[in-house]
């Protein structure tokens, strides 16, 4: 399973919270502690917001701790809000189209978790991406899938209804196929304002996701960047966490 943390507070260099922390992202690439999957190589990528509207992006396949662009760039880059990611693939190829975060316009999404029996279920789920929105779909995931299959759900205009109605399709397309693995789905949405952030799965085990407050950020992610968990918020299963301006607000996705 794939590892991601998301920041929004005052500006900061990426390295700060990519290299320097007790429990980084990239120490979590190498030895993540609330997963299955302790080592994510299959790819890295980061999503910055700064003066321009659209983010900035960076992919890369190569292992995090070893991609010594990303080193520099994690140095000198300065954002207030921004996403990094750290890939280990369910199934899908490892190349920079597979990897996260996604982007469209200003939003940026990225993910942990899978679609359970994708392989049976894909050819059917691409159906349900809009014409005018298919030449945004470069890779092969089926995150990429969920995230388009949102935007054509409202995202940019209701995002709380897209992403009800998003899980709610794809549930009903494996019931109707008789799968039973399980969806499980823990992601963050930015629209460059506000982060939206949901743990979900169709089991009783839902992808982690916690998040601290600091005085001047906060941050939410896969996996506490310290040891000191206790310090840390683990979000309910079935909830979604929104923050802007320093401020955040947890609800049930379904009310």
């Amino acid at each position: 399973m794939c590892r991601w943390m998301a920041y929004q507070g005052d500006p900061v260099y990426l390295e700060s919270l990519l290299f320097e922390q007790e429990h980084s992202l990239i120490h979590q690439s190498l030895s993540a502690r609330k997963s299955e999957v302790t080592v994510n190589a299959d790819g890295f990528g980061l999503g910055w917001y700064d003066e321009r509207e659209e983010p900035g992006l960076y992919h890369e396949i190569l292992p995090a701790w070893s991609d010594s662009n990303l080193k520099s760039l994690a140095r000198h880059i300065k954002s207030g809000l921004f996403f990094a990611h750290v890939r280990a693939s369910t199934g899908t190829e490892t190349s920079r189209s597979n990897c996260h975060p996604f982007s469209y316009k200003n939003w940026l999404f990225m993910h942990n978790g899978q679609i359970g029996g994708y392989d049976a279920l894909r050819w059917q789920l691409d159906r349900l991406i809009p014409e005018h929105l298919y030449s945004e779909r470069h890779g092969a995931t089926d995150s990429e899938l969920i995230f388009l299959l949102m935007i054509a759900n409202g995202l940019e205009t209701d995002p709380e209804g897209a992403i009800a109605n998003t899980l709610a399709q794809i549930l009903a397309i494996m019931k109707h196929k008789k799968i039973i693995e399980p969806f499980r789905f823990t992601s963050v949405f930015s629209d460059g304002e506000e982060i939206i952030a949901v743990r979900f799965s169709s089991d009783a085990q839902a992808p982690s996701l916690y998040y601290k407050e600091f005085d001047s950020h906060i941050v939410i992610g896969s996996e506490p960047l310290d040891h000191c968990s206790d310090s840390w918020t683990l979000v309910p299963a079935g909830h979604m966490a929104k923050i802007k301006h320093h401020t955040h607000t947890i609800q049930p996705l379904f009310c």
